[in-house]
């Protein structure tokens, strides 16, 4: 796969699956909506403060970010980290009508953060090949981008 084939089936899902590890150092994984992206190699991501991998990836950073299309059986993984946004600024950024379902206080509610995951390096695959995604790769292509909400495309 090239480098636009990946961003396509990143920009085209509109959920990923995380992977963490817990306190316990226990793997854990959830499926997370995740439309806003900034090339290939960073992606926010809301979800619930209180859910459990968000207090463990507040103990540990450490995480993977995986897109996929199960009908065509292709898809790829990153390794990186993340930090986790508390503030009004990155709330309202990714703030979808609707969203009050899951946040009913609104882009305020203490309950509600956003993500941000930064690729270090990937790896995809597809039944013509699998291949890995270097950090100079991942930087050299998304020297240019800018976070863009993808689900309104």
């Amino acid at each position: 796969m090239t480098l636009k084939e990946i961003d396509h089936l990143v920009k085209k899902s509109r959920f990923a699956s995380i992977g963490f590890l817990d306190e316990e150092g226990n793997p854990g994984i959830r499926k997370v909506f995740s439309t806003w992206h900034k090339g290939l190699g960073a992606h926010l991501i809301s979800t619930n403060t209180s859910s459990r991998h968000v207090q463990a990836l507040l103990k540990n950073n450490r995480a993977c970010l995986y897109f996929d299309n199960c009908r065509t059986f292709q898809g790829v993984c990153f390794t990186g980290t993340v930090l986790v946004h508390f503030d009004y600024e990155h709330k309202a950024l990714i703030w979808n009508e609707g969203d009050e379902k899951y946040y009913p206080k609104g882009v305020e509610d203490e309950d509600y953060c956003v993500l941000e995951f930064q690729a270090e390096h990937g790896r995809y695959y597809r039944y013509d090949g699998i291949g890995d995604i270097s950090a100079d790769e991942l930087a050299e292509y998304d020297k240019e981008a800018e976070f863009g909400n993808y689900a309104r495309r």
